[in-house]
């Protein structure tokens, strides 16, 4: 008799990137300009994620909770309690 053992592990990695954007910008706007503005972050995030380690888990908390997401982009506005999903 066979006997066919499976196990799934489940690994992840988070970059983090800061980038500058003008004072003038309402908070609720900020996600708009991330978005029309890529040029600034997508490939420092792409670099620095290519240098990260893989960790065990999910990688959920600090605001990551997309369960059912295989991906997740967020943002925080340094220094206010603020920030979403992209």
């Amino acid at each position: 008799m066979k006997v066919k053992i499976i196990q799934r592990a489940v690994y992840h990695k988070i970059a983090e990137v800061q980038i500058e954007i003008p004072n003038d910008i309402d908070e609720f706007d900020v996600q708009d300009y991330i978005n029309d503005h890529e040029e600034l972050w997508v490939d420092d995030i792409d670099k620095k994620l290519s240098e990260e380690n893989y960790e065990y888990g999910f990688g959920l908390g600090d605001g990551m909770d997309e369960q059912d997401q295989e991906s997740e982009w967020r943002y925080h506005i340094v220094d206010k309690k603020f920030g979403g999903h992209l």
